[in-house]
């Protein structure tokens, strides 16, 4: 059978029915794959093809839309192509003409992840004014992550040689995947709500972004920043980046790291307490040394105003007194007895009678007066001397004890002034106006 003239096609006329199907078919198509042959010409045009590991399709991005790109594509690179199926009609070539161009897996996840916290920051969620400072001595620990991930080895094992008092409880929880975003969150509240830790470390060790981002939803941001105790973050290496780590009250670079951060350490403590230890044995020291000279000077006060010891200086000073005196009537009468002598010479050399009789009863005056002077003298110290008895025995203890009073000493001579003195089981010395009497505080 032969066909018809008008049922037979050029090729131009075949492809351009072709290209008519296909536009009319996928007028929108959007192609996830690999990048491969990419080249951008002078023209300013890109022309790649884009494959899986069965299928490849040239695609075309013209330089009016290439402009916009907001990454370098690369052989290799996985990508999520937007733009219609068309066929080039001058070689007959199935493409795709794309409108738009971006990076597909991770590249997506980092998109996402910077409008997400771009909008947090703007809300003020990370701002620095709200994050709270972390106990110096942590009692007791939350740490929130997966219990046979490496991260949880490194946290205790730092913690149990820094601080070994912490108490720390590991809150199991997923820490990849689709559930595991709800899980943390539900995690982080009861542990908040429970009231049994002073601070919570959110944790998990190292990974793509595609494995951490279940830190970087957005409900767990916010229970982060919004928990009433106080949470360290510390996801991945020193280079991740997550959410959490941005609302959280303190970042850490590491698991490891976050442990050096709560807690204090041992050798620090142990220097300090050895530190302070010696500083109270110094104040120690000195109000002992205080207290001995105030105990010292006290005793001395006490011993000079016993009325026993004014007494006894008292009568030291009469007998000084009256050996003085002595000693003045003494010097007195050998003057005399010189005079006398003198005169008894001058007597013989003139040996009138009536003169002799006249210095003998000079003589007799003479020797009464000094013995009526020391006997003034003496009758005045005496008197002066029993006015001081007096006075000391108005202010005298041993008067107030005779009245039917006591004073309570310790053994060490310190008297009992008041409740506070006195304990009870000390035992007293009570004296009374015969004697003293041993008793014991109730």
């Amino acid at each position: 059978m032969h066909d018809s003239a008008r049922d037979v096609l050029t090729p131009s006329q075949l492809n351009t029915l072709a290209r008519g199907l296909l536009e009319d078919s996928f007028p929108q198509v959007a192609v996830e794959g690999e990048l491969c042959n990419v080249s951008r010409p002078a023209s300013g045009h890109m022309y790649f093809t884009l494959k899986d590991a069965r299928a490849q399709v040239r695609c075309a991005l013209f330089r009016q839309k290439s402009q916009w790109l907001r990454f370098v594509p690369r052989d290799g690179m996985l990508v999520r192509a937007r733009g219609r199926v068309t066929l080039y009609e001058a070689r007959g070539d199935y493409q795709l003409i794309l409108d738009t161009l971006e990076e597909a897996g991770e590249g997506a996840l980092r998109r996402a992840f910077d409008a997400l916290k771009a909008r947090l920051q703007a809300e003020g969620l990370f701002e620095a004014e709200r994050k709270r400072p972390l106990p110096v001595f942590p009692r007791r620990l939350g740490v929130i992550t997966s219990p046979s991930g490496a991260a949880v080895r490194d946290v205790l094992s730092v913690l149990a040689r820094r601080f070994p008092l912490l108490d720390v409880e590991v809150l199991p929880t997923l820490v990849q995947g689709v559930d595991a975003p709800a899980q943390l969150l539900r995690t982080l509240q009861r542990a908040g709500e429970s009231g049994r830790y002073d601070v919570l470390l959110l944790t998990r060790g190292g990974g793509s972004l595609e494995d951490l981002w279940a830190f970087n939803d957005e409900a767990l941001a916010r229970a982060v920043a919004a928990s009433p105790v106080p949470v360290v973050s510390a996801v991945g290496h020193e280079t991740d980046f997550s959410l959490t780590d941005f609302a959280a009250d303190l970042r850490a670079p590491t698991p490891s790291a976050a442990a050096e951060l709560l807690t204090p350490d041992r050798a620090d403590l142990l220097g300090r307490v050895r530190q302070l230890q010696r500083q109270i044995d110094t104040v120690q020291l000195r109000t002992l040394q205080t207290c001995a000279q105030r105990l010292d000077r006290a005793a001395l006060r006490l011993q000079a105003t016993r009325p026993q010891a004014r007494l006894d200086a008292l009568r030291q000073r009469q007998d000084a007194a009256l050996r003085r005196l002595q000693a003045a009537h003494r010097q007195q009468l050998q003057q005399r007895q010189t005079r006398l002598q003198h005169a008894g010479a001058v007597l013989r050399a003139a040996s009138p009678q009536r003169r002799l009789a006249q210095l003998h009863q000079r003589l007799d005056a003479l020797q009464a007066r000094p013995q009526a002077a020391v006997a003034r003298r003496l009758q005045r110290d005496a008197l002066h001397l029993r006015g001081l008895v007096r006075s000391l025995e108005a202010v005298s203890p041993l008067a107030t004890i005779a009245r039917g009073y006591s004073i309570l000493q310790h053994d060490d001579g310190r008297i009992v002034r008041s409740t506070a003195d006195a304990a009870p089981g000390d035992r007293l010395d009570a004296r009374v106006g015969d004697g003293t009497l041993r008793v014991e505080v109730q």
